[in-house]
């Protein structure tokens, strides 16, 4: 049973007034009865509808500054009345109420309002209370009502008046799951808000949970929202469907970078390119530039200008690096964009380019060009589990162990300063390296790099083998840095490195076999910190 009936009597009260003119349309050709509130009575009747303003159906003006019109017995029992129960239809008639057949609505403008960077009295102003009340009421009562809110509806809902067949119950149904989705968005995005602006005051004291994890501030339900930008042509696979949202209380980040040549990005592109941005930004305020290829650095290189810590960053792996993102925290310059030119490439991501360079890259028709207004600025991480999701904040260069003040030396002696420059690159870099990670570093840039592996040993061997196979076959581990990433179950990893002329290392610690470790260290001559911290990346 469709349950179809025509659309009779509607109410229309929305904040955007974009394409309102399709429906009007609609309404005058059908003589459909339109009851309205402010301003939008006031631009359908410029558009030639016969409106009733809210106010002559509830008897009461609007008031408080518009914060209440529609929140009325009059309205709402019209919204809520389920036309197949023949008590409603009897209790409408006693009191003198018409039910609605269509409410159309959307709410007030919150996200946009908080982009503005708004007062917050501003802000407060634009949470809607009557129009999700009409919203949700005309969804619940869908068996009666049909509810619009995307005005990409319009011309259905315009089709229906006008041929007079209102819609099916099936067709309600969906409508109304839409309806409820775009509240819950709305509420998701104020409450994100609100949690962050309005904390927990002392006043208030100390949970027991609270008080045995006083670190997390983790929120009994996780709710939050994210709007469709755009689907992508397909996932990591050609066989996955793909699409990017966007936070709606948040701009000018990397997920909304200003595309400025090349195809469209691909879901890989986008997850290379962000691990290449977080990368280069980890070194900030000194220039940097990554080469990432499957999440992965194919080389970091810190220098006094961008065409250098490119070009130090490419000769890390050259093979790896066709292909790959290129990512910089500074202006791309000319010299850089003529050596990227010749380089396969599949991503370039900087906060702006020079104009040459920019006129440049863009002669490669297949080079995505993004330009990125912001440093990353996520606190926190969401990945997904069957049946959950997990939640934690984001590993930063901001730990104790990340200040190499706070080093424990425990082999060999103190670096010197360009040692300890080279130390404290590789550690930094170490961040961005999937785990198993072992990396070597020399003079501000990796020069190997083995991740990935499901132990320390073999990362060893593949950071000394790429060090000293991909670069002309040069001895490049001699006199060479390194760092790992979480420490050294046994000595043997470390063995390779010091074996292969590595001359300091640093590394976590943390393992039983520490002394094993440090005193295999010591024999070799090896310099050698403990941090404190790991940087474990999975």
């Amino acid at each position: 049973m469709t349950n179809r009936h025509p659309i009779t009597r509607a109410l229309v009260s929305v904040f955007y007034k974009d394409h309102l003119d399709v429906l009007a349309t609609a309404f005058v050709a059908a003589g459909t009865e339109v009851v309205s509130t402010g301003s939008t009575a006031k631009k359908l009747s410029q558009l030639g509808v016969n409106v009733t303003e809210v106010s002559e159906v509830t008897g009461f003006p609007e008031s408080l500054d518009g914060r209440v019109k529609t929140l009325d017995p009059h309205i709402h029992a019209g919204i809520l009345a389920d036309m197949t129960n023949p008590e409603h239809r009897a209790q409408l008639e006693e009191l003198g109420i018409r039910p609605f057949d269509l409410v159309v609505s959307n709410l007030y403008p919150f996200a946009e309002t908080v982009l503005k960077d708004s007062s917050d009295a501003e802000i407060i102003e634009k949470i809607d209370i009557g129009g999700p009340s009409m919203v949700r009421a005309a969804a619940k009562n869908h068996r009666s009502v049909a509810i619009i809110t995307d005005p990409s509806d319009y011309e259905l809902a315009a089709q229906r008046i006008a041929d007079g067949t209102g819609f099916s119950l099936e067709e309600r149904e969906y409508l109304a799951a839409k309806a409820f989705a775009h509240t819950a968005a709305y509420d998701a995005a104020i409450r994100e808000w609100t949690s962050k602006k309005w904390q927990k005051p002392q006043t208030l004291g100390v949970a027991s949970d609270e008080a045995a994890a006083p670190v997390a501030k983790f929120a009994p339900t996780l709710t939050k929202s994210w709007n469709l930008a755009h689907t992508l042509r397909y996932g990591e696979n050609p066989h996955q469907q793909a699409a990017l949202y966007l936070d709606p209380l948040v701009t000018n980040r990397f997920a909304d970078a200003e595309q400025l040549g090349g195809k469209a990005m691909s879901y890989n592109n986008y997850v290379d390119a962000d691990s290449a941005w977080r990368t280069v930004w980890d070194f900030a305020p000194q220039i940097a530039v990554a080469v990432v290829k499957h999440s992965n650095p194919c080389g970091v290189a810190v220098a006094e200008t961008v065409e250098e810590a490119h070009h130090k960053a490419h000769d890390c792996d050259p093979v790896s690096a066709y292909g790959g993102v290129i990512a910089a925290n500074t202006t791309v310059s000319l010299t850089m964009a003529q050596t990227v030119k010749h380089i396969f490439t599949e991503v370039i991501v900087a906060p702006d380019y020079e104009p040459e360079a920019l006129a440049l890259l863009q002669t490669k028709k297949n080079l995505r060009i993004l330009r990125v207004a912001n440093p990353p600025m996520n606190k926190t991480q969401l990945r997904q589990i069957d049946g959950g999701v997990l939640v934690q904040t984001t590993d930063l260069i901001d730990s104790l162990g990340d200040d190499s003040a706070s080093w424990k030396l425990v082999s060999g002696e103190a670096a010197d300063e360009a040692t300890m420059r080279d130390l404290r690159f590789a550690w930094k870099a170490i961040r961005s390296v999937k785990s198993n990670a072992i990396l070597v570093a020399h003079d501000g840039a990796t020069v190997g790099i083995g991740m990935g592996q499901v132990n320390r040993v073999d990362s060893s061997h593949l950071a000394v083998t790429r060090a000293n196979t991909l670069a002309d076959n040069a001895n490049r581990t001699e006199g060479s840095v390194a760092a790992s990433d979480a420490f050294f179950p046994f000595a043997d990893g470390m063995e390779i490195l010091a074996d292969a002329g590595v001359r300091a290392i640093v590394q976590p610690g943390g393992s039983i076999r520490d002394e094993e470790v440090i005193e295999s260290a010591k024999k070799r001559g090896v310099t050698m910190y403990l941090t404190g911290s790991r940087h474990f990346f999975h």
